[in-house]
């Protein structure tokens, strides 16, 4: 049995623009708690305030359930 995390990521949820180093760091971070990159898919992600969305990130981990 596998367990699943959905992130959603926006540039402003990493300081800025989308890096590769900043979407390395988020990466190795969950990693660390044991959590395997599944799939990582562009998206428009809602902005927290006003209708439009902003370019993005969704990034599925998954891990043996616990």
């Amino acid at each position: 049995m596998y367990e699943y995390k959905v992130i959603q990521i926006r540039e402003k949820l990493i300081g800025g623009k989308m890096s590769p180093d900043k979407i390395e760091d988020l990466l190795n971070k969950h990693a660390a708690d044991g959590w395997q990159l599944k799939a990582m898919t562009a998206a428009d992600v809602k902005g927290r305030i006003g209708p439009g969305g902003v370019e993005g990130l969704l990034v599925t981990f998954e891990r043996p359930r616990r």
